[in-house]
């Protein structure tokens, strides 16, 4: 199966910086709308045959037109919604508790999934309902599938499932707001990603071409 993970369109919580996870969450700012209204064209290629997004209601405003352009339903899932911030819900990114929710996040990428976040849940938890997403989209027999979900989410995903991203590529490389990841592969025989925000990821490792740079602990949702 080809894996499209989007990040949904920018909202107001992204401008102030805020660990918005709770659902329904904030809609989208008038550029974000504009980025979801982008996103049929720049898909254009892909041949999409099933899209999901999260129950936060930016994901969904997200894949509409998308949606509409292919004739699609949007298949909402909870599995897929942003990791919970728990007890740092609506801090500032900034802050010591925006650290502490990507050093939580990348900590359920590097295998200590019993590490709860401050409130909130833990990475088997987190792993397990977005696994379950993307076995349910195996299971269907589409052979291409988009994801509407969230920052932290996919690159926490894509860190401890895919053999060719560690922990310092997906780290620091925070997503732009419909930001798309794309992988290859199978709950049974795994993924790896062809290429991350338009650029091509090595097949056999890391690699460190492409994608914008950011500070590994600053982006949150």
């Amino acid at each position: 199966m080809r894996l499209l993970l989007v990040r949904h369109g920018q909202t107001p919580s992204n401008v102030a910086f805020l660990l918005d996870t709770a659902i329904p969450g904030a809609g989208l700012t008038p550029l974000g709308e504009r980025q979801a209204a982008a996103l049929p064209e720049a898909l254009a290629g892909e041949d999409i045959e099933a899209l999901y997004a999260s129950t936060l209601v930016r994901t969904q405003l997200t894949a509409a037109p998308l949606a509409a352009a292919r004739g699609l339903d949007v298949l909402v899932r909870d599995g897929i919604r942003e990791i919970s911030a728990g007890d740092l819900e609506m801090l500032d990114g900034h802050s010591r508790a925006g650290h502490t929710y990507m050093e939580t996040v990348f900590a359920w990428s590097a295998g200590d999934t019993a590490r709860r976040m401050p409130g909130g849940e833990n990475g088997i938890e987190a792993l397990a309902r977005y696994d379950a997403v993307i076995a349910e989209a195996a299971d269907s027999g589409a052979g291409t599938v988009a994801m509407v979900s969230h920052g932290a989410a996919i690159r926490m995903w894509t860190a401890a499932r895919a053999a060719n991203v560690d922990i310092d590529f997906a780290a620091a490389r925070p997503l732009d707001n419909t930001g798309v990841v794309v992988l290859e592969g199978s709950p049974a025989d795994g993924w790896k990603v062809l290429s991350w925000e338009g650029a091509a990821v090595a097949a056999t490792g890391p690699g460190t071409e492409g994608g914008p740079a950011g500070r590994p602990l600053d982006e949150v949702e």
